[in-house]
């Protein structure tokens, strides 16, 4: 069952409601079963709202939105920043010799127009395939 998520303005309405069940003698547990809530929500909500009101209230949410906002935009930027300074150094991890290439040489890059951009026409296409690729067997290929 998914969670209720309440307004800032229900919730003092609800601490509100609880204060002044708990003035008529009743208890915070009592209190706080007839509106939904487990006690410990309640008091939760009292810590954090408990002298606010509605305006006041509205104007806390916003602003912890916002402070989320821009600390997700602080952690990216330290992020790009680190990775940067990385590429500067120079540093890199050298991979052992028995590893596999990270990629197969693209065949345009060994094709006479591997300058240009763009498909490649038909004699290209067959001197990329012909020339790296040679190894791998392609099937039948029509010319």
């Amino acid at each position: 069952m998914p969670r209720k998520r309440y307004t800032p303005e229900e919730i003092l309405l609800h601490l509100r409601t609880v204060e002044l069940d708990t003035g008529k003698g009743l208890a915070v547990v009592d209190a706080c079963r007839t509106l939904g809530i487990t006690e410990h929500t309640y008091y939760r909500w009292k810590k954090e709202y408990g002298g606010l009101r509605v305006d006041q209230a509205k104007r806390l949410k916003a602003l912890e939105q916002e402070n989320l906002r821009l600390k997700r935009i602080v952690a990216n930027q330290a992020l790009d920043l680190s990775t940067l300074k990385e590429v500067a150094s120079g540093h890199f991890e050298a991979r052992p010799a028995s590893a596999r290439p990270w990629s197969m040489p693209s065949p345009c890059s060994t094709s006479p127009s591997a300058g240009r951009v763009g498909r490649l026409d038909r004699s290209d296409r067959r001197t990329a395939i012909s020339g790296d690729l040679s190894r791998f067997r392609i099937g039948s290929m029509r010319a």
